[in-house]
């Protein structure tokens, strides 16, 4: 019985220590830095896209993981995830706030239409996260996940939709570490995904 019983415990911290890589890995302030930067460039067709990258994945992705990280540090949550949901607003906020600020600087600065577009998208979804959470805690790691796949599908090749496999690792992280439920993880990976349909308007 004592073998078996630690052979259960030494299998679930595995499965906790490699959702909590996963998670790590592939959150949103990672994914958008690599994502914007890699729309921006086929946006644009050469390296000034890369620019506008930067600047969208800074403000989609990073300023907000800095407030984050900057509330941490005044012990307002715990960690980024932000478990309890009725305190994830300001961060909505924040996002919604840089990612719009970004944007009128791309349209100022005449930025290539599709990295202009991807962040509008992004813009919409946070909007529609930031609803929904008022009464569900929806998965923002997934939605994120799975808008950046799907924008990178829409700019550069459908063959980009394999990296939905990636989408589903990050589902998977969120469920096994009792962040979420599997219905709240797909219907964030949902609302990413139709974030590419904003390419169908352009």
């Amino acid at each position: 019985m004592t073998t078996t019983t630690g052979s259960a415990t030494g299998s679930d911290t595995t499965t906790t220590s490699t959702a909590r890589a996963v998670t790590d890995a592939l959150q949103p302030r990672n994914l958008l830095l690599a994502g914007m930067l890699a729309i921006g460039l086929a946006a644009a067709g050469h390296w000034t896209g890369l620019l506008w990258g930067l600047l969208g994945a800074l403000c989609a992705g990073i300023v907000p993981a800095g407030y984050i990280e900057w509330e941490r540090g005044r012990g307002t949550w715990g960690d980024r995830h932000v478990v309890d949901r009725t305190k994830r607003a300001p961060i909505f906020l924040v996002i919604l706030g840089s990612i719009g600020a970004g944007s009128v600087v791309m349209v100022l600065g005449h930025a290539p239409t599709g990295i202009l577009v991807a962040m509008l998208a992004l813009w919409a979804m946070t909007v529609v996260l930031l609803a929904v959470n008022t009464v569900w805690k929806i998965s923002v790691d997934a939605s994120v996940a799975s808008a950046v796949v799907a924008l990178l599908a829409a700019v550069h090749s459908p063959w980009w939709l394999l990296a939905y496999a990636m989408t589903a690792a990050v589902c998977w992280s969120r469920v096994a570490l009792g962040y979420h439920s599997v219905a709240q993880t797909v219907a964030g990976s949902a609302l990413g995904a139709g974030t590419a349909a904003a390419f169908l308007l352009v």
